[in-house]
C-alpha cells in the first residue's frame, strides 16, 4: 500500500517521519499530474506547494487550526490530504469537487477563495475573533443576552492558530498590505507564509517583486545581521546613541525589513521543498505570540518538467498528454479573447496613442500580441485591478487611449474607480471585460455574472456586448473613437467562426441591429444572448411555423429605445436574453423602458443566486438560458403549447 493510500485525514500524517513525508510528496505529485491530465485544472500552482501543504497539516491540527489559502489555485494537495482523495477525479467537474477551497465541501476549507490578496485579512479577522471569544482580548466575558455568543464562536472556530498562505504575486494587491498593517498594529498572533515562486500567472512586476528578488539572492544577510548585532552588544558601554547604530545596521542588513517594520517577526528564506525545514519553522512560529511571516522559496510546477519549464501555461491547463505536456486541443474557431487581442493590435498600428493594461493576465486576456508588438505602450500592473483602472485614467488625462483588459469577475474590485476616477471625470478609458458570463469549471468565484448590472449604474458609461468575434473587433475600434468611458464585455468561448473583418467599422452609438424581421414575438438578445435568440427562432420556424423578430441589441447602455419601442408595438411578446444576472442587467433596462406602460417583458437571464462550477453549456441549460427554453416560452404563449426538449423527444421515440 502506498503512503498516499494511508492518508484519509491530516492526522494520519503524524505517523510518518520527515523522510516518509518527502516520499509522500512525490506520490501526491504523481497523483495530481495523472488526474489533471484527464480533467484539466490549476496544476503548476498546486505542484509547487505539496511539501508546504504536508508540513502545515503535519504540524497544525486542522480544522481547529485554520489554514487559509490565498486565491486557492494551489489547494489540490490540501484537498487530497483532507479526505477528498477518492473524489479528486471529479475536480472542477459538474457536481464534483470545486477547484478552489469551499466551506460547503469540507470543514478544512475555512473560507471560499478565488480572488487574490484576501487571505491575511481573513486571517486577522478570524484570529481576533478567536482571541475575543476565548477571553484573551478586550470585551471577552461580558454578561448579558449575548454573553453566550462568543463562546459559541470559540467552539466552532477552535482555539488554535491561523496560518495564511499567500503568494508573492498576490502581494501586489493592496488589501494584503492593509491587513499586514493591522496585524502588526494589533500584534495579532498570526502566521503568514509567503510562498515566493517569482510568479503569479506570469513573472511578477513592480518594486515589491524586486525587493523579494534581493532577498532571494542574498539569504545570508540574516546570519550576517545576527552576528553584527551580537558583536555590537558585546562592546562594553554600548548605550543610548549607539543603539541607533544597531538599528541602522539592522535596517541595512536584515532580510524582510519591510515586514519587520510592519510588526512581523520575519523568518526566511526557507527552502519550500524541504519538509523538515518547513516543519521546524512552523513549529517555531507557533511559539511566538505575535505576527510571524515565514518566507519560503518554491518552484512553480515542481516535479513535472513541462510545468516547471512553462508554469504560465500550466497555471490553468486543459486536459493534456503527460509524456509531452501538450494540451489536447479541439479544432474550432478562434476565441473572443484571441479576436480581441488581434483586433487591438491592429488598431494600435495606426494610432500611437492606444495603450494596453493588464493585471498580471497578458496571455489570459489576449494582450500577448500587443505586448510583443508595442512593449513601450504595454503595462502589466500586477494583481492590482483597482490601480489598473485609475492608472488608465491617468494615461487618459495625459492624452493616451488606454484599454484595460480584465476578467469580468476581477473588475468587480474596481467599481469605485470606475465611478470616481473614470466615470465622474468623463475620461476615455476602454474596459475590455473578458470571461463575461459563465466561465464553467472555475465556478462562482470566476463567473462574470454582474458586470452589465453594475456598469449600467455608472453615469456616462457606454456598455457594449458583441454577438460574434468579428463584431467584437468593430466594438473595440468604436470604443477607442468615442472619447468617453466604454466597457465591452465578451465571453470565455470560441467565436461563431465568422470571417474576421478586413477593415473596422465604427458602430453608431446606441443603435441595435435587426437580424430578422418577423411577427408575434420580439426576441432581443445581447452578447451571447443573440445566438440563443437565433437558435430559438429556428426552432420556432421548424416546429411551429412561427417566425419571430430577432434583434442584436449591441448596446446595454445607451439602449436603442426608439427601435425597441417601435418594434414592441408591433409584437405580442417582448423577450430579452442575456448571459448576465437577471437583477439589474439588460433585461432590467428594457423592463425599465416600459415601466410606465405596464408592458410585460419576459427576461431570460442568469438567476439571482451564485452558480456552481461545471460545463458552461450544461450550466446555461440548467439556468434556463437555452434556445429550447426561449422557444418553449414563445410557443406556449402564442400557440398554447410547449416545445418538448430534445432529450425528452428522443426518450419518447419522437426522434
Amino acid at each position: 500500500m502506498s503512503l498516499l493510500e494511508q492518508i484519509n485525514s491530516p492526522s494520519d500524517l503524524r505517523r510518518f517521519n520527515d523522510r516518509e513525508l518527502q516520499v509522500l510528496a512525490e506520490e501526491i505529485r504523481g497523483f495530481m499530474i495523472d488526474t489533471v491530465s484527464k480533467v484539466g485544472g490549476h496544476l503548476a500552482p498546486s505542484l509547487g506547494v505539496v511539501e508546504l501543504t504536508i508540513a502545515l497539516h503535519s504540524v497544525l491540527s486542522s480544522p481547529h487550526d485554520k489554514i487559509i489559502w490565498d486565491v486557492g489555485h494551489q489547494c489540490y494537495a490540501h484537498k487530497i490530504i483532507t479526505g477528498r482523495r477518492d473524489r479528486f477525479h471529479t475536480i472542477r467537474q459538474h457536481g464534483g469537487l470545486s477547484g478552489f477551497p469551499s466551506p460547503a465541501e469540507s470543514e478544512h476549507d475555512i473560507v471560499g477563495t478565488g480572488h487574490s490578496s484576501t487571505s491575511i485579512s481573513y486571517g486577522v479577522g478570524i484570529t481576533e475573533a478567536i482571541r475575543i471569544a476565548t477571553g484573551s482580548g478586550e470585551g471577552a466575558g461580558e454578561e448579558g443576552a449575548g454573553a453566550d455568543e462568543p463562546a459559541k464562536v470559540a467552539a466552532d472556530a477552535g482555539s488554535g492558530r491561523v496560518a495564511c498562505v499567500i503568494g508573492d504575486g498576490a502581494l501586489t494587491g493592496g488589501i494584503a498590505y492593509e491587513a499586514l498593517n493591522q496585524a502588526g498594529h494589533l500584534r495579532t498572533p498570526l502566521i503568514v507564509i509567503l510562498n515566493d515562486n517569482e510568479m503569479s500567472i506570469r513573472p511578477n512586476v513592480g518594486a515589491i517583486s524586486q525587493y523579494l528578488n534581493r532577498l532571494r539572492l542574498d539569504p545570508t544577510l540574516s546570519k550576517l545581521r545576527e552576528e553584527l548585532e551580537h558583536g555590537i552588544d558585546r562592546i562594553p558601554g554600548i548605550r543610548g546613541g549607539m543603539r541607533s547604530l544597531k538599528e541602522s545596521m539592522k535596517a541595512l542588513l536584515v532580510p524582510g525589513m519591510l515586514f519587520e517594520e510592519l510588526g512581523f517577526a520575519y523568518v526566511g528564506i526557507i527552502d519550500g521543498h524541504d519538509i523538515k525545514a518547513l516543519r521546524r519553522s512552523i513549529r517555531a512560529a507557533i511559539e511566538i505570540e505575535r505576527p510571524v511571516l515565514i518566507h519560503i522559496k518554491t518552484t512553480k510546477g515542481k516535479g513535472y518538467e513541462p510545468a516547471e519549464a512553462r508554469p504560465d501555461a500550466f497555471h490553468g491547463i486543459a486536459p493534456f498528454t503527460v509524456s509531452t505536456g501538450e494540451a489536447i486541443k479541439k479544432p474550432g474557431p478562434i476565441t473572443y479573447t484571441e479576436a480581441f487581442g488581434r483586433g487591438l493590435a491592429r488598431v494600435a498600428r495606426t494610432d500611437e496613442r492606444v495603450a494596453a493594461i493588464t493585471a498580471a493576465m497578458a496571455s489570459g486576456t489576449g494582450l500577448s500580441h500587443f505586448e510583443s508588438e508595442f512593449p513601450e505602450r504595454f503595462f502589466d500592473v500586477g494583481i492590482a485591478e483597482e490601480h489598473a483602472v485609475t492608472f488608465a485614467a491617468g494615461l487618459a488625462i495625459g492624452g493616451m487611449k488606454p484599454v484595460v483588459a480584465i476578467y469580468s469577475t476581477f473588475l468587480q474590485r474596481s467599481f469605485d474607480q470606475l465611478v470616481q476616477d473614470v466615470g465622474l471625470q468623463e475620461l476615455p478609458v476602454v474596459i475590455a471585460l473578458d470571461r463575461a458570463g459563465l466561465v464553467g469549471d472555475d465556478g462562482p468565484t470566476h463567473h462574470g455574472c454582474f458586470d452589465m448590472a453594475y456598469l449600467r449604474l455608472v453615469p456616462g458609461m457606454t456598455v457594449m456586448a458583441p454577438a460574434d468575434e468579428a463584431e467584437l473587433q468593430h466594438m473595440i475600434y468604436t470604443a477607442l473613437r468615442l472619447g468617453r468611458p466604454v466597457a465591452v464585455r465578451y465571453p470565455r468561448a470560441p467565436g461563431r467562426g465568422v470571417p474576421m473583418p478586413e477593415s473596422f467599422q465604427e458602430l453608431p452609438l446606441g443603435k441595435a441591429d435587426i437580424i430578422d424581421r418577423g411577427e408575434g414575438a420580439l426576441l432581443l438578445g445581447i452578447g451571447t444572448g443573440v445566438g440563443i435568440c437565433r437558435r430559438a427562432a429556428r426552432l420556432l420556424v421548424e416546429r411551429h411555423g412561427l417566425r419571430p423578430t430577432v434583434v442584436n441589441a449591441r448596446f446595454v447602455k445607451p439602449l436603442d429605445e426608439e427601435l425597441i419601442r417601435s418594434l414592441a408595438a408591433e409584437h405580442e411578446l417582448v423577450v430579452t436574453v442575456e448571459e448576465g444576472t437577471i437583477t439589474g442587467g439588460f433585461g432590467s433596462a428594457v423592463t425599465d423602458l416600459f415601466a410606465e406602460e405596464s408592458r410585460p417583458v419576459r427576461r431570460f437571464a442568469l438567476p439571482d443566486r451564485f452558480i456552481p462550477h461545471g460545463n458552461r453549456n450544461q450550466l446555461l441549460k440548467e439556468a434556463g438560458l437555452s434556445p429550447e427554453a426561449v422557444a418553449g416560452f414563445v410557443a406556449g404563449k402564442l400557440l398554447g403549447e410547449k416545445i418538448i426538449p430534445a432529450e425528452r423527444r428522443k426518450a419518447s421515440g419522437e426522434e
